[in-house]
């Protein structure tokens, strides 16, 4: 461990690193998570971490002292909550197979299906596990509320021919005995207005089953942000009050950007200069396996002390270390000419990160760090080596 002099910025810090890495902020996380709390004390809902977007087992205690479990997205992001979690685990895919059945029974107390066909076939092995542990498994159906604002169509759980959720006409004449709750996703990065209008579009297509006695409990889904600087938590906390009033469920939340917005950053180093009609910054990271929402969604993450191209003295086009033509960045603008050696840092980076990142190329995986200047803490939570690729691609012993 180092000891770190507190500051507003992770400047120091930075500089104390190997890259390229992955530096995760405790005090972040906590000053998001407290928000998160006061929306659960003020309506009595229950806000679980969203894994697929943030699964860092080491900040895991400190965000179970705010948030009541976590929601996981298949058998081994369950395992990882039960195992490494203090909450509940809600698990939800869009089809198990018969063997991931027997594992997500054993790891989740709610479990989701996305089909009525999928309820069905897993009907039988819910009952003899009940039986067989004692444990009351909860059992949900996701729903397609067929409405989303989404502008993004690779993020839009709602688009025409979307495989996710049970369609209204499909659900109105079924049978649903043993469900008890319901869940629809169809938010991302969004605030309590879009929340509002979605609402308004599930209730008039689903009241008649939220009416039902044998449900008791509706999850919102994520893409909350409600830790961002302008959402209207007022409005949120009347929406989740009104609804349980209103239909006398619990309502679970599940964000994972919230919990981790700006509590982030990826580090990386210029390695070289290059020109070809524009100046190229080539760095030990890449887009392509580090960060790879970046071309997926696509966007372009800020990086400290940068501008967009031309707004600064001196522009760069910022490539990545594999072989792809592809793997770039995006064009940055800065007071002072790079040099190899310089250290760039993106923020916002906790989210959607190395939870994606990969081993093509047999391009290394950034270093995972945390951090917290409250406690002047730097910790080095784990270093990948040759074996860690190697290991993914032969025989176990």
């Amino acid at each position: 461990m180092s000891e770190l002099v507190a500051a507003e910025c992770p400047e120091e810090i930075c500089k104390q690193v190997k890259t390229p890495c992955y530096l995760i902020s405790e005090d972040g996380i906590e000053r998001n998570c407290k928000i998160l709390k006061s929306v659960q004390a003020r309506t009595g809902a229950k806000i679980l971490l969203a894994l697929k977007a943030f699964a860092l087992p080491e900040v895991f205690t400190l965000i179970g002292e705010y948030l009541g479990g976590v929601c996981a997205s298949g058998a081994v992001e369950a395992r990882l909550g039960y195992e490494e979690f203090p909450g509940e685990v809600h698990t939800y895919a869009p089809a198990y197979s018969a063997e991931q059945m027997q594992r997500v029974l054993e790891y989740s107390d709610h479990i989701l299906f996305n089909s009525l066909a999928q309820l069905r076939v897993h009907t039988q092995a819910v009952r003899e596990y009940r039986q067989r542990s004692g444990k009351e498994v909860a059992v949900g159906l996701r729903v397609n509320p067929e409405y989303s604002e989404i502008e993004t169509d690779l993020y839009n759980p709602c688009i025409a021919g979307s495989r996710f959720g049970i369609r209204y006409d499909t659900l109105k004449d079924a049978d649903l005995a043993g469900v008890s709750g319901v869940h629809f996703h169809a938010l991302c990065e969004q605030g309590a207005q879009v929340l509002e209008r979605v609402l308004q579009h599930f209730e008039k297509k689903f009241a008649w089953l939220l009416r039902k006695e044998q449900i008791t409990w509706v999850n919102f889904g994520g893409g909350h942000h409600i830790t961002r600087d302008d959402y209207n938590l007022d409005l949120l906390c009347d929406l989740i009050t009104g609804f349980q009033e209103r239909y006398n469920v619990q309502v679970y939340l599940e964000p994972g950007e919230a919990v981790v917005l700006n509590a982030g950053y990826y580090l990386t180093t210029v390695l070289d200069i290059v020109e070809n009609e524009i100046a190229i910054a080539v760095v030990d990271g890449s887009a392509e396996t580090h960060l790879p929402d970046i071309l997926g969604m696509p966007y372009r993450p800020h990086i400290l002390g940068s501008a967009h191209a031309g707004q600064k003295k001196y522009t760069y086009r910022l490539g990545g270390i594999s072989c792809l033509a592809g793997d770039i960045f995006g064009d940055y603008a800065f007071s002072s000419p790079l040099v190899p050696g310089d250290r760039l840092c993106f923020t916002d980076m906790a989210l959607y990160s190395f939870v994606k990142n990969n081993t093509f190329n047999g391009v290394e995986l950034p270093a995972l760090y945390t951090y917290s200047l409250q406690r002047g803490s730097l910790e080095l939570i784990r270093e990948f080596l040759y074996a860690d690729y190697k290991g993914r691609i032969t025989r176990r012993d």
